[in-house]
């Protein structure tokens, strides 16, 4: 026997339709099997699946992108509070629960902000290869969670063409390449292939690692962002401690339900 999961898609940090990240959230009434997520999430072949389990406020979440289980995804993260948000309208406030800890959600009028941990990164040489992958060489780099390469400008930012294969190969999650930007003050661009994204429209985990970096590099406590992917994405970024506040808007794009 077949069974019907409600789906929506949402883009987000987004300003408008065709912008930001698109997601896809499935709201259940209890976990599926992982091996049904996981196949989901493939059909869908969007960057992130977001699966939420719970009501009042109170949730289970957890992502999917096309390949594997990741351990914090920011824009399915936002997508999922939009819909959350919608169908508790008296909520202004809500906790997921997930593999990185608790992560509190809240909005105001039309921003969703997400209060994720610090992901710190640490100064490392340029791994062997990395040229080869990206086609340029780096003013520095970090590593973290994942592998950062800082650059001088935002064009050279805009410019790059990876090597998927090669990418995939560098040490970390995946590749943020990062510079100041001319009319924000950062700029970025983050590539994943070994987790089955090529290019991410808009990575909100990843700025829980350039968050804390720039601000103590530029002086700033807050951060206006923008990711220069071809959908291309705007994030406010507050560093508070051993947190990052990230928000942005998300924009509706499709509901409706799977058969699986």
């Amino acid at each position: 026997m077949s069974t019907r999961i409600p789906i929506e898609q949402l883009a987000a940090f987004a300003e408008a339709p065709f912008q930001g990240n698109p997601a896809a959230v499935c709201c259940l009434d209890a976990w599926l099997p992982d091996q049904l997520m996981q196949a989901i999430a493939t059909e869908n072949n969007l960057s992130e699946t977001a699966f939420l389990v719970g009501s009042e406020g109170d949730y289970q979440l957890r992502w999917f992108t096309p390949s594997c289980e990741v351990e914090l995804c920011g824009h399915a993260t936002l997508a999922a509070a939009a819909v959350v948000f919608r169908r508790e309208p008296q909520r202004n406030i809500l906790q997921f629960q997930s593999r990185s800890g608790p992560l509190s959600v809240h909005r105001e009028e039309d921003q969703i902000t997400l209060d994720f941990p610090v992901q710190r990164a640490h100064p490392c040489l340029p791994p062997a290869g990395l040229q080869e992958a990206i086609g340029a060489t780096p003013q520095s780099c970090l590593q973290g969670v994942d592998l950062i390469a800082v650059f001088a400008d935002e064009d050279t930012i805009r410019t790059l063409h990876p090597d998927p294969e090669r990418v995939a190969a560098l040490p970390g999650r995946g590749l943020i390449a990062t510079a100041p930007g001319k009319h924000v003050d950062i700029v970025s661009r983050f590539f994943a292939p070994g987790c089955g994204i090529p290019e991410d429209p808009v990575t909100g985990s990843a700025h829980c690692s350039l968050t804390p970096y720039w601000c103590e590099r530029l002086g700033k406590t807050v951060l206006n962002a923008r990711q220069l992917s071809a959908r291309g994405g705007s994030l406010r970024c507050t560093l508070q401690g051993e947190r990052v506040l990230i928000s942005g808007r998300v924009i509706p794009y499709l509901s409706g339900s799977i058969q699986v």
